[in-house]
């Protein structure tokens, strides 16, 4: 057996011992596609085991994440901190090898992967940064910017249609160094797919501009490495490389759905590894193995000094864009208190334009921001006017004209941040939001600073009705965890929500509306608390009307008539929830004093998120239907969003707590 066969061997048995021990895993795609991340990680993959987040590694992606202790076993082999030990605590509570790969626990990883087919929109992310990355950096004779993405799909993948989205994108901005190993079993959790899945996918991947080349026979390794070479040759087109594998290959089960998603038992594990000739102890790497893949990877040591070399010299022939480079790389420090002195928001505007003039001049500050939408740039009013578009012929472009995509232009900007040296900012009607949500999760749980900026936030949209009026779509993005959500009343909380965008870690979500706001002068860096008192009274309140985007006006109208009936009210502006929630008890007591316990909520969205805040005597002025069409005033009325209303409900509270 040839030394190359035998360390396949050891990918295959080491996956399926650790999910045997788990009693919990996938062992047939870690048993198929071995040959293909064995030899993805031998003869391809630029990396560096003691390095890992080297700027110009290669990327990988295993998009069908539930294979991870495919993963983890070819990480362990070639020298990263993933430990014999670690192999042993697969899926184990708090171990550095969960079910699926998940960025910032195990190096090597480069995204969280699990739900089908966001790897692919994460890979073309990652190919698309380095497609810019490349144009802005790169010079005759200094590539320091030149990697290659792959990433690993099955049928899944491609049956999802977010898979769709991404690879029609993909081949329509000839991402040539995007390459993509499809292990083609046949089989999903329901058995063979000759009843979900019969298209040509050559015939499809062909219409979508890429390069299409076959294997017919993966655990040829001498075929794979010359089909992967093909891929690596042809700049002008991505590149997918249809392997027929058989699932679960070697083991009892080979060709079967039940190797999918389940331990094989010990049996059927020990008829494995008598076919494979394997005899070693469990866990145990063959010290041939262990010194072969250990030279490979110090090998690939030598490319990183490389290029490490290569940068030094490029710094002394342009210092001017190194020293950009480290920029990039390393964030841009921008003076955004500056901001509220830029602009002069005294007249009434929709917080999407005083959105886009403030993004803009960020753009100015910022070179490394992208700013991409889902074919609605002009009306989300995010495009950047200091840039043309990315495309084929202008890589340097920083407006993503993504096409109407909202699922992959999620999962795409996820990439494009984790690559590194780049912001990015995408954007669509927060009623779209359903069709994005997905990816939108993952930016959470990666812990990316991707910001979203989603616009026509209520029944405010008016004439185009219910369709595109968003209801519940505040509550869904609000109960994802590390998910900063922010409404803004008028231009200057809108700053504060760009700040706290684009100076935390966590992804940032702009609900801006589509209507003009009235501005006000007590609002601004306040907002950054996530509620405040914007407009007060003398002495204590009678009680406290609490609103966030347009519905602040509405709050504010209403103080005004309850003042007229000598009712003292406090107006509360609570733009981002999350961010009111991280403020200490005392300043929550200070905006909201338990002691009034009279008060109304009032939003133009789902009713679900304010009762904690209205308490037991108070009122909750939010919509608990759909919307319906007609002109945006109109609906605010027939919905009970005017200042009236609030001061009724606010008088309502009062008695109720009076009566308490």
């Amino acid at each position: 057996m040839s030394i190359k066969n035998k360390c396949v061997n050891t990918v295959r048995v080491l996956s399926a011992e650790a999910i045997q021990k788990a009693k919990s895993g996938h062992p047939g795609i870690c048993l198929g596609a071995a040959p293909i991340g064995y030899e993805l990680f031998e003869d391809f993959l630029n990396f560096s085991y003691k390095n890992p987040k080297w700027d110009n590694r290669d990327r990988f992606v295993l998009s069908a994440g539930h294979g991870s202790m495919l993963l983890y076993s070819l990480l362990h082999l070639f020298g990263y901190d993933l430990t014999k030990e670690d192999l042993m605590n697969f899926r184990q509570l708090g171990s550095r090898t969960p079910g699926h790969p998940e960025y910032g626990k195990t190096d090597g990883v480069e995204t969280s992967t699990g739900p089908l087919g966001q790897g692919l929109g994460n890979a073309v992310g990652f190919a698309l940064a380095e497609a810019h990355l490349a144009s802005v950096f790169n010079r005759p004779g200094y590539p320091v910017v030149d990697h290659y993405t792959y990433v690993l799909c099955g049928e899944g993948c491609l049956e999802e249609g977010i898979g769709y989205e991404a690879c029609s994108f993909a081949g329509t901005q000839k991402l040539g160094k995007l390459i993509l190993l499809y292990d083609k079993n046949n089989i999903t959790i329901e058995g063979d797919i000759n009843t979900t899945f019969g298209e040509d996918i050559a015939t499809r991947f062909c219409a979508q501009g890429w390069q299409v080349l076959r294997v017919p026979d993966a655990t040829n390794m001498n075929v794979l490495k010359t089909a992967i070479e093909k891929a690596k040759s042809d700049l002008y087109r991505p590149s997918i490389i249809i392997c027929n594998t058989k699932i679960g290959h070697g083991s009892p089960l080979e060709g079967s759905e039940k190797v999918h998603g389940a331990p094989m038992g010990e049996e059927n594990l020990k008829l494995t590894k008598e076919a494979l000739g394997w005899s070693e102890e469990p866990f145990e790497v063959p010290e041939d193995v262990k010194q072969h893949c250990m030279d490979v990877a110090e090998s690939k040591l030598i490319v990183e000094e490389s290029w490490n070399r290569l940068f030094d010299r490029y710094a002394k022939v342009y210092p001017e864009l190194a020293q950009k480079y480290r920029n990039y790389m390393d964030g841009y420090e921008i003076d955004f208190d500056a901001l509220f002195n830029k602009f002069d928001f005294s007249s009434p505007e929709a917080t999407r334009a005083s959105s886009g003039k403030i993004l803009n001049e960020i753009a100015n500050l910022m070179p490394n921001l992208l700013s991409g939408s889902a074919d609605l740039a002009p009306s989300t009013m995010t495009g950047l006017k200091c840039s043309g578009t990315f495309s084929p012929e202008n890589r340097s472009g920083r407006n993503i004209q993504f096409g109407i995509r909202e699922h992959a232009m999620s999962a795409i900007c996820n990439g494009i941040q984790l690559h590194g040296g780049l912001r990015i900012l995408c954007s669509t009607f927060f009623s779209f939001s359903d069709y994005m949500k997905g990816g939108m999760r993952i930016s959470a749980l990666l812990n990316v600073p991707v910001i979203y900026v989603m616009t026509h936030d209520s029944i405010g949209v008016g004439e185009d009705g219910p369709t595109h009026q968003p209801m519940e779509q505040l509550i869904a993005l609000r109960s994802i965890p590390n998910m900063k959500v922010f409404r803004p009343c008028d231009g200057k909380e809108t700053i504060a929500a760009y700040i706290s965008a684009f100076t935390e870690q966590s992804p940032t979500v702009l609900v801006l509306s589509r209507q003009n706001l009235n501005q006000y002068k007590e609002s601004g860096i306040k907002a950054l608390t996530g509620g405040y008192i914007l407009e007060d009274c003398n002495g204590t309140p009678d009680v406290i009307l609490i609103g966030t985007g347009s519905e602040v006006d509405i709050c504010a109208g209403a103080k005004e008539l309850l003042e007229e009936e000598g009712i003292k009210a406090r107006v509360v502006s609570m733009p981002s929830l999350e961010k009111f929630e991280e403020q200490t008890a005392e300043y929550k007591e200070h905006v909201l004093p338990k002691s009034v316990k009279a008060r109304v909520c009032v939003e133009a969205g789902s009713h679900f998120a304010w009762y904690k805040y209205c308490g037991d005597c108070g009122e909750v002025i939010a919509m608990k239907s759909f919307g319906t069409s007609g002109p945006a005033k109109e609906l605010f009325k027939y919905f009970g969003f005017t200042k009236e209303n609030v001061a009724e409900k606010a008088k309502l509270s009062i008695e109720n707590a009076n009566n308490a």
